[in-house]
């Protein structure tokens, strides 16, 4: 074999082992810029909403904003007869991807694209919801991380009468537009009856329903109340439960948070983590992954924190073995 012949064959090697390597470079190669949109059910300031952790986890894989990543923001404020319409605006805007921050949110993105990869920062059951065909494999343009809300507001209501075994009427305030949140409603009227509870609901679908609830907290008609996760509760929840602590009711909710702003107890997964998780899953899809194919995330935190000084100054006194077995407690 001559030179010309040998030089003729090595270059076709290589060009083949160059062809064989494209894909795997393809996948690890970072695109040059990527815009986000997130739709969310009430505002960026809703305390269950966690963009700074999100951005940080994007920001660690070198996605920065302002370089090569653009944000782009669609609150409802409470409004979700109007989550179509912000989920249309986001996709005419050019987004690569829809980050949605609950149930009601993640249906209404999903029902105006298919192709777009949608994640779900938090969101309850989403195979129970229909969104889903199952965690591991969810198939279509959706994935993200979701918890199992019926039984961790089960749970939250088991506490609330441990910490305070004397109540017996106890509100339940959700969103009834929320099909999830519905289905926590059920299980904790079923577990009711073994706890000795009756429990009052107060369905809201706008914040201009929050008017008539207020008036119900009082220690006089309830003697506690529990919220049910989503968007719209988050956004006034901090209202409740200032009307409810001048009320002398005890409030447990799903949001640490609230705990600090003086809410009585919460119980729930830390959401911290679950909009890390979605971040995560945002740069697999904008390296290349279908969102399909990718398993939902679950949480692995689940934290219990009371504020004794709430408690006080409603004449609680806490079991120790509660306290004790609190991630936070604040005094």
């Amino acid at each position: 074999m001559n030179l010309t012949a040998v030089i003729d064959r090595r270059a076709f090697l290589i060009g083949c082992a160059s062809v064989l390597a494209t894909p795997f470079v393809a996948e690890t190669q970072q695109p040059k810029a990527a815009k986000i949109g997130f739709l969310l059910g009430g505002t960026l300031s809703t305390p269950s909403v966690q963009i700074e952790p999100f951005k940080r986890t994007l920001s660690e894989k070198g996605w920065i904003e302002g370089q090569n990543l653009t944000l782009e923001y669609r609150p409802a404020e409470g409004h979700y007869e109007r989550l179509q319409a912000l989920a249309r605006e986001l996709i005419a805007r050019g987004v690569d991807v829809i980050v949605t921050d609950g149930t009601p949110q993640t249906r209404a993105t999903i029902e105006v694209t298919k192709t777009i990869p949608v994640v779900m920062a938090t969101t309850g059951d989403p195979v129970a919801s229909g969104l889903v065909r199952s965690l591991a494999h969810p198939g279509g343009n959706l994935t993200g991380a979701s918890y199992f809300l019926p039984e961790i507001n089960v749970k939250r209501l088991e506490l609330l009468k441990e910490a305070a075994p004397h109540i017996a009427r106890v509100a339940v305030v959700y969103n009834a537009l929320n099909a999830v949140d519905e289905r926590a409603v059920v299980a904790i009227e079923a577990v009711a009856t073994t706890l000795k509870l009756r429990i009052q609901r107060l369905a809201i679908q706008a914040p201009a329903d929050l008017d008539a609830v207020f008036p119900l907290l009082t220690r006089q008609r309830m003697d506690a109340v529990t919220m049910v996760e989503d968007a719209l509760i988050h956004s006034y929840a901090l209202r409740v439960v200032d009307v409810a602590l001048k009320g002398g009711v005890p409030v447990v909710v799903g949001l640490s948070r609230l705990v600090e702003g003086g809410g009585f107890m919460s119980y729930g997964p830390n959401r911290l983590e679950l909009w890390r998780k979605a971040a995560l899953l945002t740069d697999k899809i904008l390296r290349g992954a279908k969102p399909g194919d990718l398993p939902v995330e679950q949480p692995t935190k689940f934290e219990l924190v009371i504020n004794l000084k709430t408690a006080k100054a409603l004449g609680l006194t806490i079991p120790r073995s509660l306290v004790a077995r609190a991630d936070q407690v604040i005094e």
